[in-house]
């Protein structure tokens, strides 16, 4: 059996018990919250190291998914109708220069959220309603070779 230690893992932060969701809380999963206390994992949130703040507008993704934003295809708007798409775009460049920096492969990111989400987004009308995409830190991950899954993966 291989002794040395695994490869760091980028988790979304709120997972970890960090207060950063847009409400003010966190998603606290318990194992991967142990693997950020045990130094196996790294606990980031793209929203707030964009200065978004906590709490904030609720954002969600209107015209496309992460790779539109990304493409300048779609755009970040919160809640109260105000376009984020560029500080929503620097937070996750940060989060993955911080991934590159370590050499992070792997990253587990929080369902549904703009930023963080797996497969599966709100759709921009802030219905509730969901669908197919990633958010904008899942897409720019991927698009650099980091492998992605959420929560409820692990």
């Amino acid at each position: 059996m291989d002794s040395r230690p695994s490869k760091i893992c980028l988790v979304s932060a709120c997972l970890a018990g960090i207060n950063c969701t847009y409400r003010g809380k966190n998603n606290l999963n318990d194992k991967i919250k142990k693997d950020v206390d045990g130094g196996r994992s790294i606990a980031l949130c793209p929203e707030t190291l964009a200065s978004l703040g906590v709490p904030r507008e609720k954002i969600e993704l209107s015209g496309g998914d992460g790779n539109d934003v990304l493409d300048g295809k779609a755009k970040a708007i919160s809640s109260n109708g105000t376009d984020v798409t560029k500080d929503v775009i620097m937070g996750a460049y940060k989060v993955l220069e911080t991934a590159k920096r370590l050499g992070i492969k792997n990253a587990v990111l929080k369902s549904k959220s703009p930023t963080c989400g797996v497969g599966r987004i709100y759709d921009g009308t802030f219905s509730g309603t969901l669908r197919d995409g990633d958010g904008v830190l899942t897409a720019l991950l991927k698009r650099s070779g980091v492998t992605v899954s959420t929560e409820k993966e692990v």
